[in-house]
């Protein structure tokens, strides 16, 4: 019998969990990382993982839904502001300000979704791929949204065109621990959607 002071701990354990396996799965990758670190990351003891996750594998399915909660978290905020152009100028700020993450560690969702795709198959059974890629895509959807509502018939090739700068604008700013990459292409990106206007 569980009585009120032990189901928030225990949320608050998970959550931990979770928070600490997206944080701990962008710095070391899924490969290099253990249930062990994200245990130590989370300050829970090792053997207490298993209460909440079974597997590796279910902790890091935890961490890509993590990523999507955050993604809509991102989207809700964006909706508010009036005019698409702004919400899609304001995304680009948003990716901006992590620059100095980025340097070190890349994109978050896009690092996870490169390294669970060169799984084998056999060794992806429970699907985390194509859950990370569905993150991507919520985000290329609503990116479309924005260039529908701005009246462009391209919508679908824009919205991939700019999440595809941000990812390789990602994955340059890593490769050169320089941020002032990603500052710089997000400035160009910001006079490109002024420009589709």
């Amino acid at each position: 019998m569980t009585d009120s002071k032990t189901a928030p701990r225990r949320s608050g354990k998970r959550e931990r969990l979770v928070t600490a396996a997206a944080r701990v799965l962008h710095e070391q990758g899924v490969e290099r990382t253990t249930l062990a670190d994200i245990a130590q990351a989370a300050d829970i003891p090792v053997g207490n993982v298993y209460y909440y996750f079974k597997t590796k594998d279910q902790l890091v399915g935890a961490a890509i839904d993590a990523h999507a909660r955050g993604l809509q978290v991102v989207i809700d905020a964006l909706d508010r502001l009036p005019a698409p152009q702004e919400r899609l100028k304001a995304l680009i700020r948003g990716w901006v300000e992590q620059r100095d993450l980025a340097a070190r560690y890349g994109c978050p969702t896009g690092t996870l979704a490169s390294e669970l795709d060169k799984r084998s198959p056999e060794s992806d059974e429970g699907g985390l791929g194509r859950e990370v890629a569905e993150v991507m895509r919520r985000l290329l959807d609503w990116a479309e949204g924005q260039f529908e509502e701005m009246g462009r018939s391209d919508a679908r090739e824009l919205a991939v065109a700019l999440v595809a700068a941000y990812q390789g604008i990602s994955l340059l700013t890593n490769t050169f621990r320089d941020p002032e990459l990603m500052a710089t292409e997000g400035r160009r990106l910001e006079r490109w959607i002024d420009s589709l206007a």
